[in-house]
């Protein structure tokens, strides 16, 4: 069904002419929160929940031609769903680095990549899965042999961590988004805070999150998101926590009742749309259209793993997390065929825990 479809016209089979002007008031208003809330899209990696407007979505930086250079013969075959791939910038800059408020001598592609999780849509809009790829997994990076993960990126930018993560899942990628961890602390803060389990406590700079459920703000929360020497499985422990702070922000925002307040939507979007970046693919009609086929998405439905690991080890003096090859490929099989909730259901101990540390 298109937007327009939706909208509708007002001429044959828009209002009755006859009906009584109060009722066409109220049903005006009704339809004014309804647009609004149907312009809803939910960026899982990165970016949570995003209400688009014309205006708000001309915000999202588009990064230009990222698929282009990617052999389309080398690609997986194309599944139903819609794919992300969500990544997350492990610059330290206060400043944005992604998105329309980037500064202007910020060079995209120039950091490795801190997060990286792979969202999966699924056809109907019913569900929704994010898979986290650890940043040190040791795979094959096409013209670079083995590396850890995060180091296409810096090698080669978005198309060079596509490749790389479709001959890894055998997943066909859509669409590509980046979101930096300044953007990532301000779109806490305007959901009013997350709430999370802590397992351990941190530190970072002054700023304490203790363990123990807690509500954190952004910068409470970029510190329970970057923690990982003082945690005991290191860069997988961060990785659930990753998960974590972004399953408390998909929640906050469908829960506070942020999305059913025009203003506090609009301020919201307006937050996020500034961060992120997209590949220029998307279209502020294509954002639309997706959010109108995800109305029905609940956070309940939204499963998070982590790919299958095998350990860790050393590569030469660099730390790496081996992937378990055998077990990624029941996982990859289940996202490319809309069924990882049946994948869950049969591995419940591979679902992110309520506690991660």
């Amino acid at each position: 069904m298109s937007i327009d479809s939706v909208v509708g016209s007002g001429g044959p089979g828009g209002p009755d002419q006859d009906e009584d002007p109060r009722r066409r008031r109220k049903g005006l208003r009704a339809l004014a929160y309804g647009l609004i809330a149907l312009l809803v899209l939910v960026l899982l990696a990165a970016a949570g929940i995003v209400l688009v407007t014309q205006q708000l979505g001309s915000q999202v930086g588009r990064y230009p031609s990222v698929f282009a250079p990617i052999d389309p013969s080398s690609r997986p075959s194309d599944a139903a769903g819609q794919t992300f791939l969500l990544m997350g910038t492990d610059t330290r800059s206060p400043d944005p680095t992604t998105g329309t408020d980037a500064a202007p001598d910020a060079v995209f592609g120039s950091q490795r990549s801190d997060v990286i999780m792979v969202a999966t849509i699924a056809e109907d809009g019913q569900s929704a899965s994010v898979v986290s790829i650890p940043r040190d997994s040791w795979v094959d990076v096409p013209g670079h042999g083995r590396n850890k993960i995060n180091a296409a990126y810096a090698f080669g930018g978005p198309p060079l961590l596509i490749q790389t993560v479709e001959q890894l899942a055998r997943v066909h990628v859509d669409h590509f988004a980046v979101i930096d961890f300044a953007g990532f602390a301000q779109m806490t803060d305007a959901v009013g805070g997350i709430d999370v389990n802590v397992g351990q406590a941190s530190e970072r700079d002054g700023v304490v999150v203790p363990a123990g459920p807690q509500h954190l703000n952004g910068e409470q929360a970029l510190v329970y998101v970057r923690e990982r020497k003082a945690l005991p499985g290191g860069d997988l422990d961060r990785v659930r926590r990753q998960q974590a702070a972004l399953r408390a922000f998909v929640k906050q925002s469908l829960d506070s009742g942020t999305l059913t307040n025009p203003s506090s939507a609009y301020a919201l979007v307006d937050t996020v749309t500034r961060h992120v970046g997209v590949d220029d693919s998307l279209s502020n009609t294509g954002l639309a259209q997706l959010a109108f086929g995800m109305r029905d998405l609940r956070n309940s439905a939204v499963s998070f793993l982590t790919v299958p690991t095998a350990g860790t080890g050393m590569e030469g003096d660099q730390s790496v997390v081996y992937l378990d090859e055998g077990a990624g490929r029941d996982l990859w099989f289940a996202v490319n065929t809309d069924d990882v909730p049946q994948y869950v259901e049969s591995r419940p101990q591979e679902q992110l825990s309520d506690t991660p540390r």
